[in-house]
């Protein structure tokens, strides 16, 4: 990826996501945004409107710079945030065993400079083995189901329950990179 013309500024704590963006090869501060995130709404929309909450947050704080944020749900007829307890994980787990559901992450960057906004939506569907009980007792007493939406991580344990993706497989680790290419080479 070339060069960027202004500091890119990542408005999230996420260690995935920093993880991308190097691996993407670009270079970027961290500024974790306070925004609030509350809101209800189709996936979509809510991804949309919460990625831009995150970005509006930070960018207020950072004159001549891009700055980056990002939302990302799981979807199965509701939204799966992270389980609060292994309880919800394991039932999070068995409804999604042997299922497709979907991923959606919210991007918004916004050029300060120019006060330009560019937010985009990302939807990938993933499908997972049909699970036993007792595979899903023990992956959630790994306990890396408990800090993330729909209770499992496509790049650590968990990705040995998916067996079938259907679009960008970072945008389920929380960062779609080929979108995140055409909006930055759209605002430079």
């Amino acid at each position: 990826m070339a060069e960027l013309s202004r500091p890119l500024i990542l408005a999230s704590g996420s260690p995935r996501r920093r993880e991308i963006l190097e691996t993407m090869g670009l270079t970027f501060e961290i500024d974790v945004s306070e925004a609030d995130e509350h809101f209800s709404g189709a996936p979509q929309d809510m991804v949309a409107e919460l990625s831009r909450r995150k970005a509006e947050a930070v960018a207020a704080r950072h004159a001549d710079s891009l700055v980056l944020a990002a939302d990302t749900i799981v979807c199965d007829g509701g939204v799966l945030g992270k389980p609060a307890t292994p309880e919800r994980a394991e039932q999070m787990l068995s409804e999604l065993s042997g299922r497709w559901h979907s991923v959606f992450t919210g991007l918004t960057l916004i050029d300060t400079a120019a006060g330009r906004t560019l937010t985009r939506v990302c939807e990938t569907r993933v499908h997972f083995v049909q699970m036993t009980p007792q595979e899903i007792r023990d992956y959630v007493a790994t306990g890396e189901p408990l800090d993330k939406a729909g209770a499992y991580g496509i790049q650590g344990r968990g990705g040995m329950f998916v067996d079938r993706i259907e679009g960008s497989y970072s945008n389920v680790v929380g960062l779609p990179m080929a979108q995140l290419r055409e909006m930055l080479s759209e605002i430079k």
